[in-house]
């Protein structure tokens, strides 16, 4: 076979074009390898071995996926698998593997990725290269050791993407800076990006656009912004309508249209250094962009701040598919694959493309719009390619127009922001003539769609207040089409709404929320759940919302999710909490969960758990989902004022609100003394959850019932009293120094002043309690509670129990109620947010016999006397109790205790967090439904304690 360079490309562009969509590993994965070798002109069989036996690091056996001895080593994944754990396996091999035939290249790849490693790269370099299947072609020589060459790998420059708008940054800031602003800036430079877009993408001639603004406007940049605002005029003006003393070089633009160069705008007055920034943005790839990514990192260049973190608010591609995939995608790819060569199903499935709409009614950029038309062109383009190579038929080029369906009239968004909307159009509009070019290279033509006379349907305006049914109706307003509701809805929780919106959103938001009972904890997501439940309410429309993990977790869960039971929204797929993760530096923590629903059921449901929170998920059959994310009964857990069984109840700690006066640090309080020695009596150890965790030493000054005459003898406790005073009343800032509120302070704060000795909330046992911080980071299998002397104070960010035993500790810190901790409790942006009424008072404790309850008590104190252990050597809490490196003495002792405590539930052996909170929940219904037969399951959460029940337990 020939070896040129030319022909390896060739073959490496039909090599991307047979495996674009595999996605199966051990399917797929030799025919791939295979092939691979066959794009350098070598036969596999000659060189390398599959499935190699050897001895992985930790002296277990494995097998290698491919090795060519002494040159080259592949793993090979799944689609969407992670290609770091995928190296770090492929190195795990190195030490089984002879001196002689260690290869000095490994790749990795998952179908739709290739990542190749060069362990000894020559200097300068840094033997990593990654790219996407479809680009192999320009990377063919990089793979050039497999010829016995040397080779060189050079990982591309930054994306244009982020290059793009660092430079666009720049131009946008000195025209703000010189005066030219607010619309007609976003008008501008979303023009500008498309007419860069069309110099690299034959929109227009190559290089267009830029050499006419090099070569029609002066270097002093003066006329720069008059002279395009002629291009922008003769782009929204057809040939019939030109001018005949126009210009040549002006007249051989194309006609675009479509809107975008419809409204007139200022002329910007440019200057040098502002023409030579239009030049060198002109100059990047920008036929490279990514729509996808690149509309919401646009949006940030507006915003100095935003800009510090480019990219921090778009939903990452990988999210987007993980929510259309389960709702349509994987569907229509099954219909493709099931149809083969037959050409009435083709021509089915075809139409059935055509009739789909999709609605994001919170499109921001529009990147969920974008990544849906994008996959639905791919498969387009497939069963095109079925219908015309299979059948030995060419595709004329003027039949383009009549086979090429799918268009952007199909997508649907709402977005607030005028700006953001105008990026949307954009984006679609450069995803479509992508998608285009796509069409043109596979039939041997050059396609595009202009004039922009189809445009994609996106209207600006408050999507709670806007009705959606006008925009798009369910039945698509013909009765045949296929309606989805696609997207991410924004992430605001109720505590910020008063700072973070503006009086007309939040009365959108209460008006939408208005029918559901205890709306105030609701998130700002909750809106859209309630407005897609109305629009979807007797039809077949299904949704797919990426939302904060908060909706299904916490007090959340009761107000929502009963309501929409009740209207009869069921949940079709759902993926479990994961970590929100975008190629932005420094986006802030937080957890997802991504809920496909409609009004109508499905037998073929879906849960994708997430093991590693950051990695990727696998997908559990479910017979149905409930709000909670379980394979169990419809059922929420509202909030009980006392716990299920007859266990001690829990309260929060001390809430002194005292702006800081009565809490010092060990030298604050040292000088405290020095002044005051006779108030030493009055100190406590204080913890909060953070001291608590972290062994930190915080004191608190604490008069209790101490009798106002002694109290008067004590001149710096009495001036600390009336600094408190002081504080609730408004008059001065708090310890920290932070103000008082010009609406000055609270009402109840103001009626504490007449009280300044006493806490807001005083809990003070009068013996050992139990302490359980209310806030834990989500990195620790174990939440870690324990017990405290009665001379110690516990803060409000701690909930305590001074009747709880050592058998209550042991129930309390095992797995089964971590389990529930991490399915029912609310989320502080990632971190849990323990409930006493929520979780610990829906949580249905065991029924042990004597026995199995002593072994738990056994148990727990060995967890305890192994704890002590390391805390005596002056680590803290949150140290042994990450789950990276949590000592394996105390990671023995609980789940020693996990298995005493699963065993007064039940008998069946090792059970996973699912299974547990399955077994859980069937439990709660069990007690509720004794406790109140005559109600429903939905309406048993406030069903009353059953009184009376025995308690297995006894004081340690």
């Amino acid at each position: 076979m020939a070896h040129s360079w030319n022909d390896i490309r060739e073959r490496a562009r039909e090599f991307s074009k047979e495996f674009e969509d595999e996605r199966r590993e051990h399917a797929e994965a030799r025919t791939f390898w295979d092939a691979f070798f066959a794009v350098f002109g070598l036969r596999r069989r000659k060189v390398a071995s599959f499935e190699v036996p050897s001895r992985k690091g930790d002296g277990q056996g494995g097998y290698i996926d491919l090795l060519w001895k002494g040159v080259l080593l592949v793993e090979h994944k799944s689609a969407g698998k992670d290609l770091d754990r995928a190296r770090i396996q492929a190195l795990d091999y190195f030490p089984g593997i002879k001196d002689r035939d260690l290869p000095r290249f490994v790749v990795v790849s998952d179908f739709q990725r290739i990542r190749l490693y060069d362990l000894e790269p020559p200097d300068g370099e840094s033997g990593l290269l990654e790219f996407p299947l479809g680009d192999l072609y320009k990377h063919v020589r990089s793979f050039a050791f497999m010829l016995g060459m040397k080779a060189q790998l050079k990982q591309p420059e930054p994306t244009v993407n982020t290059k793009a708008v660092l430079q666009l940054a720049t131009l946008h800031d000195r025209l703000a800076a010189s005066g030219y602003g607010g619309v007609p800036l976003e008008l501008l430079m979303t023009r500008l990006v498309f007419c860069f877009f069309a110099d690299d993408t034959s929109i227009f001639e190559k290089n267009q656009f830029k050499e006419w603004i090099e070569a029609n406007t002066h270097e002093n940049g003066r006329d720069s912004g008059a002279r395009l605002n002629e291009v922008f005029e003769v782009l929204n003006t057809d040939s019939e309508r030109r001018s005949r003393l126009l210009d040549e070089d002006l007249d051989a633009f194309a006609y675009v249209n479509g809107g975008l160069f419809q409204e007139r705008i200022p002329v910007a007055a440019f200057d040098r250094q502002m023409r030579n920034d239009l030049l060198d943005v002109s100059k990047l790839e920008w036929g490279q962009i990514s729509p996808a990514i690149f509309g919401a990192m646009f949006q940030g260049l507006m915003s100095k701040v935003a800009r510090r973190k480019l990219g921090a608010h778009y939903t990452r591609e990988q999210n987007i598919l993980r929510a259309i995939k389960p709702l349509f995608l994987d569907g229509l790819w099954g219909e493709f694959h099931a149809a083969g060569r037959s050409r009435p199903r083709l021509l089915a499935l075809h139409q059935k493309l055509r009739r789909m709409n999709f609605l994001d009614p919170a499109c921001g950029c529009g990147n969920f719009l974008v990544v849906t038309y994008r996959e639905l062109r791919r498969l387009e383009l497939a069963i095109l390619r079925v219908f015309y190579r299979t059948q030995q038929q060419q595709m004329l080029p003027q039949d383009l127009d009549a086979q090429v369906w799918v268009n952007v009239d199909q997508f649907h968004g709402i977005e607030i922001d005028q700006h953001s909307a105008h990026i949307a159009r954009l984006a679609m509009w450069l995803t479509d003539h992508q998608a285009n070019l796509l069409i043109g290279q596979e039939f041997g033509t050059y396609y595009r769609r202009l004039p922009l006379v189809t445009a994609p349907n996106i209207v600006v305006g408050d999507a709670l207040v806007v009705d959606w049914q006008s925009l798009l109706p369910p039945s698509g307003g013909d009765g045949r089409a296929i309606v989805h509701l696609i997207g991410n809805p924004p992430f605001l929780g109720p505590k910020n709404f008063g700072r973070l919106l503006a009086a007309p959103q939040r009365a959108s938001l209460a008006s939408v929320l208005a029918p559901l009972p205890r709306n105030g904890v609701l998130d700002l997501v909750a809106g859209w759940y309630v407005k897609a439940a109305d629009y979807v309410a007797g039809t077949n429309v299904t949704c797919a919302f990426v939302s904060t993990s908060s909706i299904v977790q916490g007090e959340q869960v009761g107000p929502l999710w009963q309501w929409m039971l009740e209207r009869g929204i069921r949940l079709h797929f759902a993926h479990r909490s994961f970590q929100w993760t975008n190629e932005a530096t420094g986006p802030a923590a937080v957890d997802c969960v991504i809920i496909g629903f409609g009004a109508c059921d499905t037998g073929r449901k879906v849960i994708f758990d997430y093991p590693d929170p950051a990695g990727e998920p696998v997908a559990i059959q479910a017979s149905n989902i409930n709000p909670y994310l379980v394979d169990f009964d419809d059922l929420v857990l509202n909030a009980r004022s006392r716990p299920l069984d007859d266990v001690p109840e829990i309260g929060i700690g001390n809430k002194p609100v005292d702006g800081g006066y009565f809490l010092f640090d060990p030298e604050e309080r040292q000088a405290f003394l020095q002044k005051e020695p006779g108030a030493a009596s009055l100190f406590r150890r204080w913890l909060g959850s953070d001291e608590y965790l972290e062994g930190s030493e915080r004191w608190c000054l604490f008069v209790g019932d101490t009798a106002a005459s002694e109290l008067r003898k004590l001149p710096e406790v009495m001036r600390q009293i009336n600094l408190v005073k002081r504080w609730r009343l408004g008059e001065i800032p708090n310890r920290k120094g932070k103000a008082a509120s010009d609406e000055g302070p609270a009402e109840s704060t103001a009626k504490l002043a007449a009280f300044p000795s006493r806490f807001h909330v005083t809990n003070v046992p009068r013996s050992a309690y139990l302490i359980l911080p209310r806030h834990s980071g989500e990195n620790r299998q174990y939440i870690p509670i324990g017990f405290v002397p009665a001379s110690t104070l516990a803060g409000d960010a701690c909930l305590i129990s001074s009747d709880a035993t050592l058998y209550h500790f042991g129930v309390l810190t095992s797995a089964m109620h971590n389990a529930w901790v991490r399915y029912t409790c609310g989320r502080l942006t990632s971190r849990f947010r323990y409930s006493a009424k929520i979780v610990y008072n829906n949580f249905p404790w065991p029924t042990p016999s004597r026995a199995a309850a002593m072994r738990i008590e056994k148990a727990a104190q060995a967890v305890l006397d192994e704890r002590e252990r390391y805390l005596s050597e002056g680590q803290s809490l949150k140290d042994i109790y990450d789950a990276e490196v949590m000592p394996d003495g105390l990671r023995k002792t609980h789940r020693a205790l996990d298995r005493a405590v699963d065993a007064a539930y039940t008998k069946r052996g090792d059970m996973t967090d699912g299974d547990r909170v399955k077994f859980l929940f069937a439990l709660w219904k069990e007690k509720i439904q004794a406790s109140a037969p005559d109600l429903d399951v939905v309406d048993k959460i406030s069903a009353p304690r059953k009184v009376g029940r025995r308690a297995a337990s006894r004081r340690a």
